[in-house]
């Protein structure tokens, strides 16, 4: 079986992109625009944002305020505060889209997977019976249901 593209035309914003020299997650909370950002909720020590490029509709972040890469590198505070948001976002999507399960990862290092390898993030990636069809199946490809702007409306009334 050959795989079949599938055009995807949003994604070329993030492939022809330039690289920021920064850190994407320490910039996006110093803007203003929460909306703008995606940004759903602000803790004292870390925030959620919605992933811009998700593996299924609403998959969320727990991203920690301060740069570091390592989990064991979080504070005590920083632990508790990032531990907290996760079980803020598993009710909040639970309430919006009444998922069947969820993913929860951290990718740590490069070799791992993560995309943004530089600042720790926690991924929460709500699952439904049956998303696995067969256009993800045979075609390789996820079928995203709401636009982010959507999702994050829906989502935001339940911060």
């Amino acid at each position: 079986m050959s795989d079949n593209p599938l055009w995807a035309p949003w994604r070329s914003e993030y492939v022809l992109r330039q690289k920021p020299c920064v850190c994407v997650f320490c910039t996006m909370p110093t803007k203003n625009d929460d909306r703008d950002n995606n940004i759903l909720y602000r803790g004292k020590f870390s925030y959620i944002v919605l992933n811009l490029y998700p593996y299924s509709t609403g998959h969320t972040m727990i991203v920690p305020n301060r740069h570091v890469s390592d989990y064991t590198s979080l504070q005590i505070d920083e632990l508790a505060e990032t531990s907290q948001l996760t079980q803020k976002a598993i009710i909040s999507l639970s309430k919006a889209f009444n998922p069947d399960g969820f993913n929860l990862g951290i990718n740590q290092g490069k070799v791992a997977g993560a995309g943004i390898d530089e600042h720790l993030h926690i991924h929460i990636v709500p699952r439904w019976n049956g998303d696995n069809n067969f256009i993800s199946v045979t075609g390789k490809t996820k079928v995203i249901s709401f636009s982010l702007s959507k999702v994050y409306n829906k989502l935001l009334q339940y911060y």
